[in-house]
């Protein structure tokens, strides 16, 4: 398995902008392209599937509206199992087994 790169620790590699993204910085830049890069490709293949639903009269839609939360609602169902965890993980180049992906990690904030 890959092993995510991380800048050290210091306190001067921290934005100017307080809306920065702090993953810009801290995250290798490599392995942030690769995750965007996966993220796109499930937004378009989600966007294909259900326009192809909607094209074969299998999907209602009445409003952008709608088709937004039909739209988060599929990529939120995606992204909370296995599967979506597991394409994204292999998409960034680690091949993980399905059962040791955590679907709940803990959020480690630090004060």
């Amino acid at each position: 398995m890959n092993e995510l790169t991380l800048a050290p620790q210091n306190t001067a590699l921290l934005p100017a902008d307080p809306a920065a993204s702090p993953f810009k910085i801290v995250v290798d830049p490599a392995m942030r392209t690769r995750l965007c890069n996966a993220l796109i490709a499930l937004i378009e293949n989600h966007d294909r599937e259900l326009a192809r639903h909607f094209s074969e009269g299998r999907l209602a839609l009445d409003s952008y509206k709608e088709y937004i939360e039909i739209f988060a609602s599929s990529l939120k169902q995606t992204m909370e199992s296995r599967e979506g965890v597991d394409y994204l993980l292999r998409a960034c180049g680690f091949e993980v087994k399905s059962d040791e992906i955590n679907l709940q990690p803990e959020t480690r904030w630090k004060e």
